[in-house]
């Protein structure tokens, strides 16, 4: 009888495993159990698929579950929800169409991902409160927030800004209710949280800061107002976006052991502390390559190359290790990319570094070339070894993403300030001046060392 390696949720992290499980052990029988009807989903497209710039819900799934079964041979159950891990039998019990069976497992590898962190105030249950979370419901979602005139958004994360973009695009007036005193609190640090909030109020949001939810009022059961420690403001529909938690239960279930940050601990090899039960993605820690701690930031692209690693080791041993994260990410709102990696200066300093820090404002493309616009770069170091701990860039065009994802590499591996000035970026008076603005900002930072 051949081995069978059962993936528990069919997002990024789980088909990513799944796949390169069965390609690695081709004889090995993949299972992949996921409990909505879509499989590599992405809930980062929602805000663009309620705002109209992705038209077809269907693409907001990269294969479809035929696909995989007919393509990559493994067998996908679809609308099947995981109730329970049992260990010792080593089955997971499911619950499909109102019936309940056992799916037996040889390795087994939870991808169950994360969920809505829903705030503990009177009426989150009414109708017309919102989370954004799962494709599979865009439809709904999409078709509700289409009859509100006015919108209440609880939070200042990356999907609050993207939905409130999403929400303006529909018509809507919006409301930005902020638990804390910017947006993006554990993304940016002030000085860059200020640009993105003035291009926010120039946008026509409306946006209260340090204004704690207290609670959401309704009449007949629906959602009719927001309040907060600030005063009391109507809406016709609320959206949460208090951010996300990893979605554990299954595993605190199965008695496997949870780390610091409350999402399942696993090693460089993504194992559990369960023998033949790995982790992946968004329900999973991660190890921060700066500060060498347990983290847990559920961005898409490590969620990915973890289930590559709890994939490839299901399949084979211990084959491959995930070294870690950065922290890097890209959003936007309208023509504004917002970019972060590595620790911001706040961030740096909780953890314990003494930093020196420089804020630079540059254009680019050369002086001389059309269509050049401002990029503002903020740079973190390290003070005693000049090692580069974060940068942080808002821009008003695609090359923001450039210049932070060369700034992952740069922290990933250790670099300085000087490595940094010294790198040999490339320059075309089209795409950066001659002086680019990473080694621009290394050079400020470095007070004239060189």
């Amino acid at each position: 009888m051949s081995e069978r390696i059962v993936v528990i949720g069919g997002g990024a992290a789980g088909a990513s495993a799944a796949s390169r499980a069965k390609r690695l052990k081709p004889s090995a029988e993949v299972i992949l159990i996921e409990a909505t009807d879509m499989i590599t989903h992405g809930p980062c497209a929602i805000p663009y698929y309620i705002g109209g710039i992705v038209k077809n819900k269907a693409l907001l799934a990269t294969y479809t579950p035929e696909v995989f079964e007919r393509e990559r041979k493994i067998k996908v159950y679809t609308n099947t929800i995981a109730r329970e891990v049992d260990v010792d039998k080593k089955v997971v019990v499911v619950e499909r169409g109102g019936k309940s069976f056992e799916v037996a497992w040889d390795r087994l590898i939870i991808a169950t991902g994360a969920m809505p962190s829903i705030p503990k105030v009177p009426g989150v249950d009414l109708k017309n409160v919102y989370t954004v979370r799962h494709p599979a419901y865009a439809d709904r979602l999409l078709e509700e927030l289409s009859k509100a005139s006015k919108v209440a958004i609880v939070g200042g994360s990356y999907i609050a800004l993207e939905m409130a973009e999403a929400l303006l695009r529909l018509g809507k007036k919006v409301l930005m209710i902020v638990r804390g005193d910017r947006l993006l609190r554990r993304a940016l640090d002030k000085e860059l949280a200020e640009i993105v909030t003035r291009e926010v109020l120039a946008k026509g949001v409306e946006l209260h800061f340090s204004e704690p939810l207290k609670e959401i009022l309704g009449g007949n059961g629906v959602a009719k107002a927001v309040a907060t420690s600030g005063g009391v403001y109507e809406t016709d529909a609320v959206i949460l976006a208090t951010g996300v938690e990893p979605n554990v239960s299954l595993a605190v279930k199965a008695g496997i052991k949870l780390g610091v940050t409350g999402a399942i601990e696993v090693n460089e090899y993504m194992e559990t502390s369960v023998d033949g039960i790995y982790a992946a993605g968004d329900v999973a820690e991660k190890v921060h390559r700066v500060t060498g701690r347990r983290v847990w930031m559920p961005f898409a692209p490590s969620a990915n190359k973890e289930g590559q690693v709890a994939g490839a080791n299901a399949a084979s041993g211990r084959v491959l290790k995930f070294p870690g994260i950065v922290g890097t990410a890209v959003t936007k709102f309208f023509e504004l990319y917002i970019a972060r990696t590595g620790l911001g200066e706040d961030e740096a300093i909780e953890n314990g570094f003494k930093v020196e820090s420089a804020v630079v404002r540059v254009r680019t493309k050369a002086h001389y070339y059309p269509g050049s616009s401002e990029v503002i770069i903020k740079i973190v170091a390290e003070a005693s070894t000049g090692r580069v701990l974060g940068v942080q860039v808002v821009g008003w065009e695609e090359a923001v993403a450039r210049y932070i994802d060369a700034a992952a590499i740069a922290i990933e591996r250790g670099m300085t300030v000087e490595d940094l000035f010294f790198s040999d970026l490339g320059y075309h008076p089209a795409t950066a001046p001659v002086w680019h603005p990473l080694i621009v900002a290394a050079r400020v930072l470095s007070k004239g060392r060189f």
